[in-house]
């Protein structure tokens, strides 16, 4: 078992929290965009309340404990460990309730190179403890709008876990997919469950758009989000999102790893 203590120091020491690689320069700008309604940094959100810049920063120190000073406008920025925990926890009590019910489950990532690892055990966790994790639209087409235009994508699974990859075969067999932000690849997935007549998730679990998508759609969402993603945190805030947890999403994927353990043990599903 990990202890609080412990997992505190991990993400202190492994930069998920604390002073993180995420830039100031880099979450003022996601506030301002945000803030002037660009569906790049919405995730498929559509906020019900207005929110200016001052308005995001104030919610973040908030909810991530990045710096309130609107005069800090350069260098690093950082992520109260405290505030971390506390959204592991109550990650956790959801992924628990969900499993207790057992109520189908859909998880989709938009960082599969860091996060994928994560979101496997999740799924091989609440599938052990009798949920249908749900797979719809294997293999459709998906067109998204990246900063190079439209491009096209697959939806796919790995054990369990969605994500988008580039058409045609993967080079040297190890890419694990492609890194993406859009909503519609949950959209794509909850239509075809929804055509298929199949059962439709009672909880998503993923990041970026797979969280906002659904939430948006009033499925019950839960996620992780750096401080660069203010649309977990303003769905989080006006309840279209029951959790966003505050971590760094970029950093090496096995220092992700003790919060699968924290998780799975708080959430009673540990094996």
């Amino acid at each position: 078992m990990l202890s609080t203590g412990a997992l505190r120091a991990h993400l202190l020491a492994a930069g998920l929290a604390g002073t993180v690689a995420t830039s100031r320069e880099e979450n003022l700008r996601s506030y301002r965009l945000f803030a002037a309604r660009d569906p790049r940094v919405l995730l498929g959100l559509d906020p019900v309340w207005g929110w200016d810049e001052a308005d995001l920063l104030r919610l973040m120190a908030d909810k991530c404990g990045v710096s309130g000073d609107p005069s800090h406008r350069s260098g690093a920025d950082v992520i109260d460990p405290e505030r971390t925990l506390r959204g592991l926890d109550a990650f956790a009590a959801r992924l628990g309730a969900a499993a207790a019910r057992r109520v189908p489950v859909l998880l989709g990532t938009g960082h599969p190179h860091r996060l994928l690892g994560f979101y496997v055990a999740l799924a091989d966790a609440l599938s052990a403890a009798g949920c249908l994790v749900l797979t719809p639209a294997q293999g459709r087409c998906v067109d998204i709008t990246t900063r190079f235009g439209v491009r096209t994508y697959l939806l796919d699974y790995v054990r369990g876990v969605a994500l988008v990859r580039e058409p045609g075969p993967s080079r040297g067999g190890r890419e694990p997919g492609a890194h993406s932000h859009s909503p519609l690849p949950v959209r794509a997935a909850l239509e075809s469950a929804a055509d298929g007549g199949g059962p439709l998730p009672e909880l998503v679990v993923g990041d970026h758009g797979w969280v906002c998508g659904a939430g948006q759609l009033g499925i019950e969402a839960i996620g992780l989000a750096d401080t660069d993603d203010p649309a977990l945190f303003v769905g989080e805030a006006e309840g279209q999102v029951s959790v966003a947890v505050p971590l760094d999403d970029g950093v090496r994927s096995d220092y992700y790893r003790p919060l699968t353990r924290y998780v799975l043990n708080r959430a009673c599903l540990s094996r």
